[in-house]
């Protein structure tokens, strides 16, 4: 017993994603997939630390 709470849950995330479209940035998603981002030219931020021994 116990589990009326979490399928209740479940059940409110499983018609949120079935009836609610999400707004899409299709650019950015096409970007991403192409492998590129506007962040490509800003190094990693642990560009600063030698991890050599």
């Amino acid at each position: 017993m116990g589990r009326g709470r979490a399928k209740a849950k479940q059940t409110k995330v499983a018609r949120q994603l079935k009836y609610n479209t999400p707004e899409m940035d299709l650019e950015r998603l096409q970007r991403e997939l192409a492998g590129k981002s506007h962040d490509d030219d800003r190094e990693d931020d642990y560009s600063d630390y030698d991890w050599r021994d």
